[in-house]
């Protein structure tokens, strides 16, 4: 099965199944959100759950491969200034240097290649903008052998379990501004990049 027809299979659960276990890491991301009003790419949106959480005051391009989930995400953003745009996350379609901030909340581990969606991000990056990541990342040096072992057949259902952040950003232009525990014993991280 493919990653797209398995996230068209999960549509419709995605949001009970992710949103209270996300709920308050996702919050506490988006306070880093820019404070004066700012372009920002909501990169893998899903069916939209950080939507109800954001100020108005920005302008938001949300994109999802699947158009199942986008389309999913649209009634969530009422009152804000939202394109839903379908779309690789690894193949971003926007000019260089087109946000001030990007969003990548649980995308990074679920790409086949999360080094190509970091580098997108730092791509579409202005510089000196931040990238406000949350997923699960396995420890740099950890060994992992049961996360290994399963992440090859989660990677096709949903997410990877395997991935280093530290390997990811290697070479790329981004400094590490925080990099917290999140939630399930520090397995998810919240890490802020800034674009150099």
């Amino acid at each position: 099965m493919s990653l797209d027809a398995s996230y068209t299979r999960l549509a419709p659960l995605y949001d009970a199944v992710v949103d209270l276990a996300s709920r308050g890491a996702r919050r506490a991301s988006l306070d880093a959100l820019p404070r004066s009003p700012s372009d920002i790419l909501l990169c893998g949106i899903g069916t939209g759950l950080d939507l109800p959480c954001l100020p108005p005051d920005h302008r938001y391009t949300g994109l999802d491969f699947n158009s199942a989930m986008l389309a999913r995400s649209l009634p969530r953003a009422e009152g804000l200034d939202y394109a839903a745009v379908r779309g690789d996350a690894m193949r971003l379609p926007f000019r260089d240097a087109s946000f001030d901030c990007v969003v990548l909340h649980l995308i990074v581990a679920v790409v086949p290649d999360g080094a190509a969606c970091l580098r997108e991000a730092a791509r579409v990056l202005k510089s000196g903008g931040a990238a406000l990541l949350l997923d699960k990342f396995l420890p740099a040096g950890r060994p992992a052998p049961l996360r290994r072992l399963l992440s090859p057949i989660a990677g096709r259902i949903a997410t990877r379990l395997d991935l280093v952040l530290e390997d990811a950003l290697k070479d790329l232009p981004f400094g590490v501004v925080s990099d917290e525990p999140a939630a399930f014993g520090g397995w998810f991280r919240r890490v802020r990049l800034l674009r150099v």
